[in-house]
């Protein structure tokens, strides 16, 4: 392999597997259903799947979606200043771009960029999260380079229950929720679970010292949202119902001038109506009508020209038909997705975009053996593009599994990149990726360990070029680049008694074979540690996240040093309905950048007292 390999990182995930003891508790069962798009054991996925639970998250206190998913393996960020600003998620060095991100099975994300707001989505509303790394263009389509990424908000399991939350901390943050959700009963029973919540914070200066526009006040945010879920069985084994998500951020940023408070209004908007039904025993049809919105405006000054709006809706409509087969599954998809910019400022931009897509699924077990393919073709303004993935485990012992997998995914072209005035060129083609990955789980007396080592190739990357082919003179967005994906991800946990133990290490090297320089704002070693210990009706926890430098542009001149941080945390569940969580970051105060002159937090609490439980 040709990245480097430090034995302090490797020995790092590997450290509390030593200390494992055969009274450990067995891990607890787990189904996730984006790996394959329909529900699945976690033992018997391929992909390298994460999932992000309630209980993490409840943990978390306030912030941002970007901090919880940034303490998992794999996952990079970079933010250019506090929670409410412009924040990028890098999956196994993959761009913000590259990923897929759902909420609820909703693909939501600006086409402008090919990005999700990471920073407007509501961390209170959200249930879990499902991580699942490597290509999956063959099940998602276009831009599943790196991942996906799919958000679960809050629903009902049935039981009659209210909840509510408050909390506040450094910076003036506050935060406040409160939701409802249950069932009725009878042969035609509904379903239903709505929640809202408000979080506000007075933030820091998002810039810093030698950085454009800087201004050393305070820059906050203000972060609304609701959503919501109800369903109606018309009968056994056929359902109905309609689920949304609206989420309003209101945040501060840096542009050079004290005279006028800069800041964004973005807002993120799903909504979908479903029907699922089972037609036979062994046929279960879904239909889903879906629209998100991805809606931006940038206010600088007080005339027009100094406000912009850009504005995404896509629309998407998806059947999907998934066949027992005597215990293998086969999966039919039909999909058709609409994408419409509508720009205030930017005449050229306003444009739309229809995608149709079909694809196909096979899901085989086989005593000890796995077996999971898949393809699909997505057909488009940039022509047809077909995509297939084949992954294969078995089963040594039921304590040790092994797996392989190869996978092509691409990447369609951004408005922006096509279209944006003297910088899109209508003429540049998707971009491609070819990964191969192999990997090893090894579980014994509630020790798990894992290792998987991933080498993802892109091929016709778009990058700013000067001087430009098609604008003489200056820069735009032009295929011209390859870059490599490679690294080693190793991971552990395992229980003692009342205390957990969780580590992990991701060894990479992300670069740009064109130029031989490292992808900017990702490290080639980052890692983590956690432990957990319960004692009573108190819960307390320890997090070290580390990373090593990086750089924050593409010529590698500007770096970006590495940094560790600690962070803290207790519960104290103060009867069955009544918890108080307590929760220091930054204990240390460390000072580090996550973008070159762009603030960070220093040492933060957030105190917070829930009732009942979503």
């Amino acid at each position: 392999m040709s990245f480097p390999v430090s034995r302090q990182a490797a020995a790092l995930s590997l450290a509390f597997a030593a200390a494992a003891s055969a009274h450990a508790d067995p891990i607890p069962d787990t189904v996730v259903v984006t790996a394959n798009r329909t529900p699945q054991h976690v033992d018997d996925v391929i992909p390298d799947t994460v999932v992000v639970t309630s209980d993490d998250i409840a943990r978390a206190g306030a912030g941002s979606v970007a901090d919880v998913l940034r303490r998992q393996r794999g996952i990079e960020i970079g933010r250019n200043g506090g929670a409410g600003t412009n924040t990028t998620v890098f999956l196994r060095g993959a761009n913000s771009n590259q990923v897929v991100v759902l909420v609820d099975g909703v693909r939501i994300g600006a086409a402008t960029t090919g990005a999700a707001a990471w920073n407007a989505l509501p961390l209170s509303s959200i249930d879990h999260i499902e991580i699942v790394y490597g290509p999956l263009s063959s099940l998602y389509g276009a831009d599943a380079i790196g991942g996906v990424v799919q958000i679960f908000t809050k629903q009902s399991d049935g039981r009659p229950a209210f909840s509510a939350g408050a909390g506040g901390g450094t910076y003036g943050t506050n935060q406040y929720d409160a939701g409802v959700h249950g069932s009725t009963g009878g042969a035609h029973g509904v379903t239903y679970a709505l929640s809202g919540a408000r979080e506000e914070s007075d933030g820091f200066s998002a810039t810093r010292p030698g950085a454009y526009g800087y201004n050393g006040d305070a820059d906050g945010y203000t972060r609304n949202s609701v959503n919501g879920r109800v369903a109606l069985r018309l009968a056994e084994g056929h359902e109905i119902g309609a689920q949304f998500l609206q989420s309003r951020l209101n945040a501060q940023y840096d542009s050079g001038s004290s005279a006028f408070d800069a800041h964004n209004i973005q807002e993120v908007d799903s909504y979908a109506v479903f029907l699922n039904d089972r037609i036979r025993p062994n046929w279960r049809s879904s239909v889903q009508l879906a629209r998100s919105e991805d809606k931006l405006g940038s206010f600088t000054g007080t005339a027009p020209s100094g406000t912009t709006q850009l504005n995404t809706r896509q629309d998407e409509f998806t059947w999907q038909n998934t066949f027992d087969l005597d215990g293998d599954t086969l999966q039919l998809l039909a999909g058709h997705r609409k994408e419409q910019v509508l720009s205030s400022a930017i005449a050229d931009v306003n444009r739309t975009r229809i995608t149709n897509s079909i694809s196909a699924a096979y899901d085989l077990r086989r005593g000890s053996q796995l077996l999971d393919v898949s393809a699909r073709t997505d057909r488009s303004e940039y022509g047809s593009k077909t995509t297939g993935a084949a992954g294969y485990g078995y089963e040594f012992t039921k304590d040790l599994r092994a797996t392989a997998s190869v996978g092509t995914s691409f990447r369609a072209p951004t408005f922006n990149e096509l279209y944006y005035p003297h910088y899109g060129l209508s003429s540049n083609k998707p971009e491609r990726g070819r990964n191969a990955e192999a990997g090893v789980q090894y579980r014994v007396a509630g020790v798990d360990l894992q290792a998987n080592y991933y080498r993802n190739r892109l091929t016709d990357m778009i990058v700013s070029v000067t001087p430009c082919p098609g604008h003489p003179g200056g820069s735009c967005a032009y295929n011209v680049d390859h870059a490599l994906l490679e690294g080693l991800t190793l991971a552990a946990n395992t229980r003692l008694g009342n205390l957990d133990l969780r580590a992990s290490a991701d060894l990479q090297n992300p670069r740009d074979d064109t130029t031989g320089k490292q992808l900017a704002r990702r490290a080639r070693r980052h890692a983590s540690v956690a432990a957990d210990y319960s004692l009573g009706q108190v819960d307390a926890g320890v997090e070290l996240q580390a990373s090593g430098r990086r750089f924050d542009d593409a010529a590698n001149v500007n770096r970006l040093g590495g940094y560790g941080l600690l962070n803290l945390y207790t519960t104290w569940h103060m009867t069955r309905d009544w918890s108080l969580l307590v929760r220091v970051d930054n204990a240390a105060d460390k000072a580090y950048e996550l973008a070159r002159n762009y603030g960070t937090a220093g040492r933060t609490w957030f105190a917070g007292l829930r009732y009942g439980s979503l």
